[in-house]
């Protein structure tokens, strides 16, 4: 389209020219001044055009330059509504995600209260049963084997015993530092014994010591192969008051950390509060023997946070585990100043402080949330464990058979139950 209006645009030029000579010979000129009028009128006509053109150009450009800028400014516009909105759904997405984490939060804490208090009466059950068979034993003068303790023993047996590991992390970092180990007996179905199952009558019966002594043997072998892999990380081994207690049990224990006291920098022994502050004569001098070879001591289970802080740095227990859940609930405000609880001459942000002045490190437990997290940076604790950075994990097969200890080291004191029996 644009050629065909050229060429009708040339030819009118090329008429208007050819008029003009005609025009300039008829009025008498030479054929010379009628050629050269002929071209400096199509010289002309294609000058008038080009300006015209160019005006008609820029008048264009205008109006396109001026359509692209409203186009721009809805544009602008309709990104900045698409932004508010976004930014409106981001927030109401943040408030449902705080609200249903807050929720389910408190779901876990009930779950957890409701486990806890299953577990104690379970517990409180399994008690009453082994204290009623041992008098029906000897009202009647026969041994009916309870049916936990047959499981239990046959678990220890038959080594179905398996080794679970959680991790221990350094506060604001989350380096994992250390290992919790917790030890799970499985019945002849495959099925994981909880430790409420079966610590109410398995203390008493001396069979605690066989579960200390095949989790210890397992610690130092998991302890060993990860310095294989250089990595320097310490595992809480869990250590029953009765084998501290136990005269039979405890040399073959000291003898076997004997020949890996090298390890006392990566293998610490915990024990709940309660049983800490059963501890008799025996229990302490036998602690005392480990913490010559270099061995430390861990707390958990605290229930009280108004400890002795002489008597844990004498009994050389470097670390206590306290409740996340618990040592937050324990904050109140008094006199302008935040206290805890049961300790309220102190402010809540020096506790950890107190505790590194007798060398015992607080390890916030069963972190669940990371609104703790911020609370317990405020207090100015250097460690936490809880589902929020690992739940328990149990060792592999192939790593666990690695694990596995000299027969001897568990049929000894099964053997020595049943004598006694």
């Amino acid at each position: 389209m644009r050629r065909l209006k050229l060429a009708l645009l040339t030819g009118a030029y090329l008429c208007l020219a050819l008029i003009v000579s005609l025009l300039l010979w008829r009025m008498g000129a030479t054929p010379a001044v009628g050629l050269s009028a002929f071209i400096g009128s199509l010289g002309l006509c294609f000058a008038f055009h080009g300006i015209v053109s160019n005006l008609f150009d820029n008048a264009q450009l205008k109006l396109d330059i001026e359509t692209v800028r409203e186009a721009h400014g809805i544009l602008v516009e309709q990104i900045e509504k698409i932004d508010a909105r976004m930014t409106s759904l981001v927030e109401s997405v943040a408030e449902d995600a705080e609200k249903r984490s807050a929720e389910l939060t408190s779901e876990v804490h009930q779950l957890e209260d409701l486990m806890q208090r299953m577990s104690e009466r379970l517990e409180s059950q399994l008690t009453h049963q082994v204290a009623a068979a041992r008098h029906d034993a000897r009202g009647r003068g026969a041994a009916p084997v309870n049916a936990v303790l047959e499981a239990v023993q046959d678990a220890l047996a038959e080594n179905r015993v398996d080794l679970y590991l959680q991790p221990v992390v350094s506060l604001p970092q989350r380096r994992t530092v250390f290992y919790e180990s917790f030890s799970r007996l499985r019945d002849e179905t495959g099925r994981v014994m909880m430790p409420a199952e079966y610590l109410a009558v398995a203390e008493p019966e001396g069979l605690m010591t066989a579960v200390d002594n095949l989790l210890l043997f397992r610690c130092v072998q998991i302890v060993r192969r990860l310095a294989k892999q250089d990595r320097k990380v310490g595992i809480f081994c869990n250590i029953s008051l009765a084998s501290l207690a136990d005269e039979t049990f405890f040399p073959q224990f000291l003898e076997f950390l004997q020949g890996n006291k090298d390890l006392a920098g990566s293998l610490i022994f915990e024990l709940g509060q309660t049983a800490f502050n059963q501890r008799g004569p025996v229990e302490a001098r036998h602690m005392a023997r480990l913490a010559s070879l270099g061995f430390q001591f861990s707390l958990d289970k605290v229930v009280d946070l108004d400890l002795d802080f002489q008597d844990l740095a004498r009994a050389d227990v470097k670390y206590v585990k306290v409740g996340a859940q618990m040592i937050l609930e324990q904050l109140e405000e008094l006199d302008g100043k935040l206290v805890l609880s049961s300790l309220p001459d102190l402010n809540a942000a020096d506790f950890a402080a107190l505790m590194r002045r007798y060398g015992v490190e607080v390890i916030a437990e069963k972190v669940e949330g990371e609104r703790q997290i911020a609370e317990i940076l405020d207090l100015d604790i250097g460690y936490g464990q809880g589902h929020l950075f690992g739940e328990p994990r149990a060792i592999r097969d192939a790593v666990l058979a690695e694990t596995d200890p000299p027969a001897d080291f568990v049929q000894a004191p099964l053997r020595r139950r049943a004598a006694n029996w």
